[in-house]
């Protein structure tokens, strides 16, 4: 009868560690699972974490290249203009400003007469010395990277024909539109520019600005002489791809 007791209990004790070790094996695959799972996880996001770090770099990288050949271009064109004309700028009253590579007519009183959209006679002369000079060193080297020339053409805020304001800025605008017209005309019309005649109808535009950036002195009175003004500014087409980088930027942030 104690046999039968001592054997009952053994069979109970081998039952119960059987269930443990069951247990322990179950929940060992339990572990196992979880631990595998949990590397898989780690290891995706390490490769999406490389993956994402490749991209940024790559579209920095990218961005960086557009801005470096964007700021070479542009000081390799002011240098050339600069080169072109440092014996005629003083003669000419001009400056040519690396910041925004336009070429600043400063002399009014050449230009046209007081309220009027025709082009006096010296400045024809000296748009026909300029502007073949000008389009040579910019067709010749970097049309492939000129999106567009434009004529600007400045008024002061001055206008005896009206007291009001609004009045005053659109019969500016409506001067300073003729007068840049006027320029455009006579300059695509030289014999010595036919040459790139296409060229020019698909990147040379004449715009009127009224008195928009206006010149100001110490005092912030307007600056009448400077504010009137004829300009000629070049946009490379690295300002569009760079408004293009923007605009998928923004669009990606959701902003």
């Amino acid at each position: 009868m104690k046999l039968l007791k001592n054997r009952s209990h053994d069979n109970l004790d081998e039952s119960l560690w059987a269930s443990i070790s069951d247990l322990m094996s179950g929940l060992m695959i339990i572990f196992l699972f979880i631990a595998i799972s949990f590397m898989i996880k780690i290891n995706e996001e390490k490769d999406l974490i490389f993956y994402e770090k490749e991209t940024i770099e790559n579209e920095q990288e990218a961005i960086k290249q557009i801005l470096n050949t964007y700021s070479t271009i542009r000081v390799q064109i002011y240098e050339d203009l600069y080169d072109e004309f440092k014996d005629d700028l003083k003669n000419w009253n001009v400056v040519i400003d690396p910041k925004d590579l336009s070429v600043r007519f400063q002399e009014p009183e050449v230009f046209f007469q007081k309220g009027k959209a025709s082009l006096n006679k010296e400045f024809r002369n000296i748009l026909e010395n300029f502007f073949p000079r000008y389009i040579n060193v910019i067709h010749s080297k970097y049309k492939l990277n000129i999106e567009e020339i434009r004529i600007e053409g400045y008024t002061s805020s001055e206008w005896t024909g009206s007291n009001n304001e609004l009045d005053s800025y659109f019969n500016n605008m409506k001067l300073s539109q003729e007068r840049t017209r006027n320029v455009l005309q006579y300059v695509m019309n030289l014999e010595k520019t036919n040459y790139c005649q296409d060229w020019l109808i698909e990147h040379l535009t004449a715009n009127g600005m009224s008195y928009s950036h206006r010149y100001f002195n110490e005092n912030g009175e307007e600056d009448m002489e400077k504010s009137r003004r004829v300009e000629f500014k070049i946009r490379t087409n690295a300002d569009k791809i760079i408004s293009e980088i923007i605009e998928q930027y923004k669009e990606k942030n959701g902003d």
